[in-house]
């Protein structure tokens, strides 16, 4: 499987088909058992510290500090990238902006709401400058207006350069957002093409093509 530059990319598949663990391999979570893994050109293994500085990682659980305040979880991040004092303060008030966060800077993050604390991990993940982000269920629990706000958000960030991996449980996050979509089932592909190609060949709703997909390869 190849991502373009540039690129948003869905990666769909029922629980337990493996999306998680490709993402941990991307990221050095886990030690794959065979092939090749690269980013950019940069082995995710032998490149380790290269690869990883490439990535912006939005995972499925909230692994934050929750007693620590919002623009504290940014500036401690951005210490692990090295990011200048002043440089940081700079990104961090654009980044929280952006996500309308910024009011609630000075907030613990145990004190936003389910919505704020998925745009926290957005922003935490941006805030190296990453080529790819990797979003893993980015807007899991998260209701109707705020999930469009963060599409809104997404798209924009696609179109100014960033590759985007998303994987998610919402088709119509993917048929929405994605201009390729891979389906996965058991550790392996069972389709990856354009979403117009998918519809078009299948002549169904992105749901029904996945259930056919994923029941055929049971």
């Amino acid at each position: 499987m190849e991502i373009k530059a540039g690129e948003f990319f869905a990666l769909l598949g029922p629980n337990g088909a493996g999306k998680t663990t490709l993402i941990q391999i991307l990221t050095g979570l886990c030690n794959k058992t065979s092939g090749e893994v690269y980013l950019f050109n940069k082995d995710v293994y032998k490149d380790y510290q290269e690869a990883r500085a490439l990535i912006g990682l939005v995972p499925q659980e909230f692994n934050f500090d929750i007693f620590e305040k919002v623009y504290n979880i940014l500036y401690y991040n951005a210490g692990y990238f090295s990011i200048p004092a002043k440089e940081r303060e700079a990104r961090i008030k654009k980044i929280l902006t952006d996500l309308n966060l910024w009011e609630k800077r000075n907030t613990p993050a145990r004190e936003l709401s389910g919505g704020m604390k998925r745009k926290l991990m957005i922003a935490r993940a941006l805030i190296h400058n990453p080529k790819i982000l990797i979003l893993d269920e980015p807007t899991a629990g998260v209701d109707v207006e705020t999930r469009k706000t963060m599409w809104d958000y997404l798209k924009k960030l696609n179109k100014d350069g960033t590759t985007i991996l998303l994987t998610t449980h919402y088709l119509e996050e993917a048929e929405a957002l994605c201009e390729r979509i891979a389906i996965i089932n058991k550790g392996k592909i069972v389709t990856l093409d354009t979403k117009e190609n998918l519809l078009k060949t299948h002549n169904k709703k992105l749901e029904e093509i996945f259930l056919h997909l994923t029941k055929n390869d049971q």
